[in-house]
């Protein structure tokens, strides 16, 4: 790589308090002079990414852009596949961390010719063969831009499920127990909620002390909801 080629880094949560910096400390770790750029951004469509079309503006030909898994980039699989076609005629190379098959240098690896032609008549059946491999190459994009869209469908499906159960039972479903699933109880997701917004763990402005006197629960319940908080929003982040 050219020292005038330049490494960037993205990465991209669905909500500010999700934590950001595994993904930053990942492409940190992978690439340490790469300059990240980070937001966070609920929706699907690349034109609302600020940062990310900031990003798109000023990589020029050589530039590396580094994500930590195929979703920061696109979990909409059209759109998805038509930028990664553009950056790679461009000239830009793309990392994806967690799926490096997919990676451009890998995609340019495919694309060489798997058989040499002969000059004769026979090259027309070869150059068939391929075209098959590139064919095979451009769909493993796809499908992994296909695979991050449906892990989104299917999480607002249990999304949905979840609600309807909630209505109906006027309870939470919690974390499951081995093979049993824990209940629990409107004041607990009360409880919650309030410390999503006043704790400071969760970009609130209280201590954890102040929040469970705010709160009205007792110390080890506190740290107990604060650990299962802790998880959900790990669980979100990951998707």
């Amino acid at each position: 790589m050219s020292t005038d080629n330049k490494i960037y880094g993205y990465c991209r949560v669905s909500t500010k308090k999700q934590s950001i910096e595994r993904q930053v400390e990942n492409i940190s770790k992978a690439y340490p002079t790469a300059r990240i750029f980070t937001e966070a951004f609920t929706g699907t469509k690349i034109e609302g990414r600020k940062e990310f079309n900031k990003l798109l503006k000023i990589v020029k030909h050589g530039d590396t852009i580094v994500f930590d898994s195929v979703s920061r980039m696109s979990r909409d699989a059209e759109d998805g596949v038509k930028l990664y076609m553009e950056l790679l005629d461009k000239g830009v190379e793309l990392v994806f961390l967690k799926e490096n098959y997919i990676n451009t240098e890998v995609y340019k690896r495919q694309l060489v010719d798997k058989v040499q032609l002969t000059g004769t008549n026979v090259d027309e059946i070869l150059k068939g063969i391929n075209n098959y491999f590139r064919t095979l190459a451009a769909d493993q994009i796809k499908i992994a831009f296909e695979q991050s869209q449906k892990e989104v469908q299917d999480l607002r499906t249990r999304t949905k499920e979840r609600l309807a159960i909630l209505k109906e039972s006027g309870k939470k479903l919690g974390h499951h127990a081995e093979d049993h699933v824990k209940l629990t109880t409107k004041k607990s997701i009360a409880a919650k909620a309030e410390m999503k917004k006043s704790c400071k763990a969760f970009g609130g402005t209280l201590t954890d002390l102040q929040c469970m006197k705010y709160c009205g629960i007792h110390k080890n319940t506190f740290y107990k909801y604060k650990k299962e908080l802790i998880a959900e929003l790990q669980a979100e982040q990951d998707q």
